[in-house]
């Protein structure tokens, strides 16, 4: 099945980061081996905006972990088309304020896929399948 990350899933599996469950390590390998893994481009955004914050360290300068993070065999950039830019803003209500998340969301429907996140709020979102 087709797997979509959310942006902290994406960057603590890259880590290997003991904060990604072990379900939500299991889907994305899974996802990977069948070449079914996706990330948005906003997450690439999301990284780059908590770097510049000061809010995310990493352990190489951006540009080169974004080329590594981006390039994992099986994974794929998804498209950040007009289409789900439309659907992010009209994702049936209520869902939170947070226009990456509703990026995020809009391109695991759009692709179909299911989203790992550990974020609450889109877990219980019920317009979306998500793991944790």
């Amino acid at each position: 099945m087709t797997t979509l990350l959310d942006t902290h899933a994406w960057a603590w599996w890259v880590a290997e980061d003991a904060r990604l469950s072990k379900r939500a390590r299991s889907a994305i390998e899974r996802a990977r081996r069948r070449g079914e893994l996706l990330v948005s481009p906003i997450s690439a955004w999301e990284i780059a905006k908590k770097v510049e914050k000061r809010q995310l360290v990493l352990d190489r300068p951006l540009d080169a972990w974004l080329v590594s993070a981006t390039t994992v065999e099986g994974l794929r950039l998804c498209d950040l088309s007009i289409p789900i830019l439309l659907e992010s803003c009209r994702l049936p209500q209520p869902f939170h304020g947070d226009p990456a998340d509703q990026i995020i969301v809009a391109s695991a429907l759009h692709h179909g896929a299911i989203l790992v996140s550990r974020d609450e709020r889109i877990r219980d979102y019920p317009h979306v399948r998500s793991t944790w």
